[in-house]
């Protein structure tokens, strides 16, 4: 296939841990800005209070395709984010140049404070549940 096979797969199937949009993603960049665009649109929905039905009409987008890039089951195309960006009056689409990379090296998307204090107090947890062997 020219270009390759990574559309093959859905964005949400590049998941290493966690739950989609807040996941720990695989390496491949266009899946994290995929990621990226589904939590800013998301986290936008929810500040403006905005169904995606609602979201839908101001947009001129299909509610299955907003529900869809909210699931990682598609890969967002230009004209679909442009114009949810439009409707928002928000931006969607991630300043992934800017964001630090991981300890592969690879660029990651820095996950939200609250995220990043469930997954310590989670991991805290799962410390002190393991038994001790000393």
């Amino acid at each position: 296939m020219p270009g390759g096979t990574r559309r093959g797969k859905k964005p949400r199937e590049y998941v290493k841990g966690g739950v989609w949009p807040y996941a720990v993603m695989d390496e491949l960049l266009g899946a994290r800005v995929a990621q990226a665009v589904a939590r800013a649109l998301a986290e936008a929905m929810e500040r403006q209070k905005i169904s995606a039905n609602a979201l839908a009409q101001a947009s001129d987008v299909n509610r299955q395709v907003i529900a869809n890039v909210l699931a990682g089951a598609v890969w967002p195309d230009l004209l679909t984010v442009a114009s949810l960006e439009g409707a928002l009056g928000e931006r969607l689409w991630p300043d992934h140049l800017s964001w630090p990379p991981d300890e592969n090296g690879e660029r990651a998307q820095p996950l939200p404070e609250k995220i990043r204090r469930q997954r310590d107090l989670e991991t805290v947890e799962r410390e002190e549940r393991r038994p001790h062997t000393s």
